[in-house]
């Protein structure tokens, strides 16, 4: 209701303060949660760590993304996460996962709410300018009351590889979601950010037991071969629509699952190009989806609300891993 209500307004209180009140909110919040905590009040603790983490991320959008504040708040994000995981009576975990190739690299896990074996998962990767933690705190407050776990990894931590392989910490990833008992190894899906987008393609590409995916739809590697075939071609031999439109269909036909893009704010993909590829695939039959993003348009500029394409996002996931277990 906060990030809606600032397209209101015509003379901003200014930035500064904006952040100030939100850490400040965030801040009272956590609080709250460690006395509900020492208490043993554990329901009260976890709503009060929840909100101070989306009060953190609101103060977060409302930064310049190269603002020194940033450090100061991840240490905040962390300190309310800790609390949250001493709430929980199902923890949250900092998990190693083994990667192909003998390293390990971390990851959070927590797991959903339901007790029984066929519960879906989703491994989320963070932005390439952000943390996993940072990650982690904007989608606790989304998926605590679903029945779907969660494993949260970093851009930097799956990307560093050869771009051939670049998929494999992914699947490695997958392989750890599948060996846990209250999951459906059948119902695990990928959902990457900005870059991250183009890696939860690959790996959707790559590996077949990905069941849904919300990535860039093949977009930022269509762009490279667009821009590859106008550098080489003459005026006269310019693709044309039909012939554009045959090679994103190639491309977005690669992935064999439910695909949800993501586009307009800090992310990667532009409307007009998921518009585009969206008509495409309803053409070509292609289960293919497209959000978004909500922004609001402020004298400090468009910020974009994370809150509403959070919460679709993975109702979404929900809905296509539900109907991959009946599939």
């Amino acid at each position: 209701m906060f990030l809606e209500s600032l397209q209101n307004f015509h003379t901003a209180m200014g930035r500064e303060e904006w952040v100030a009140r939100w850490r400040k909110l965030g801040d009272a919040h956590r609080l709250a949660g460690e006395l509900s905590l020492k208490k043993g009040a554990f329901e009260e603790a976890t709503q009060a760590c929840l909100c101070a983490l989306t009060s953190f991320e609101v103060a977060r959008r409302l930064l310049d993304e190269d603002d020194p504040q940033f450090g100061e708040l991840s240490t905040r994000i962390e300190e309310a996460i800790d609390v949250f995981g001493s709430s929980q009576a199902r923890k949250l975990q900092l998990v190693d996962i083994s990667g192909c190739d003998q390293t390990e690299f971390p990851a959070y896990y927590l797991p959903g709410t339901g007790q029984d074996s066929c519960a879906p998962a989703v491994i989320c990767i963070s932005k390439e300018d952000e943390t996993g933690v940072t990650l982690l705190a904007r989608l606790l407050p989304v998926v605590i009351d679903r029945n779907v776990s969660v494993l949260v990894v970093s851009h930097a931590d799956v990307s560093n590889h050869v771009p051939a392989k670049s998929e494999m910490p992914l699947s490695c990833c997958l392989d750890y979601l599948s060996v846990q008992h209250e999951i459906d190894d059948s119902r695990i899906g990928v959902y990457g950010e900005g870059l991250s987008a183009v890696l939860a393609t690959d790996f959707a590409v790559s590996d077949r037991r990905v069941a849904a995916a919300v990535c860039d739809g093949g977009l930022w590697n269509w762009a490279r071969t667009l821009a590859s075939v106008s550098w080489l071609a003459t005026n006269q031999d310019v693709m044309d629509e039909d012939a554009a439109s045959a090679r994103r269909l190639r491309l977005v036909r690669q992935l064999r699952c439910p695909v949800l893009v993501v586009a307009g704010g800090r992310g990667i993909v532009s409307v007009s190009e998921a518009t585009t590829l969206l008509a495409d695939c309803a053409a070509g039959r292609i289960d293919l989806e497209l959000l978004v993003s909500r922004m609001a348009r402020t004298p400090m500029g468009d910020i974009e609300n994370f809150v509403p394409s959070d919460d679709f996002i993975f109702g979404w996931m929900e809905h296509k891993l539900a109907h991959s277990s009946a599939t």
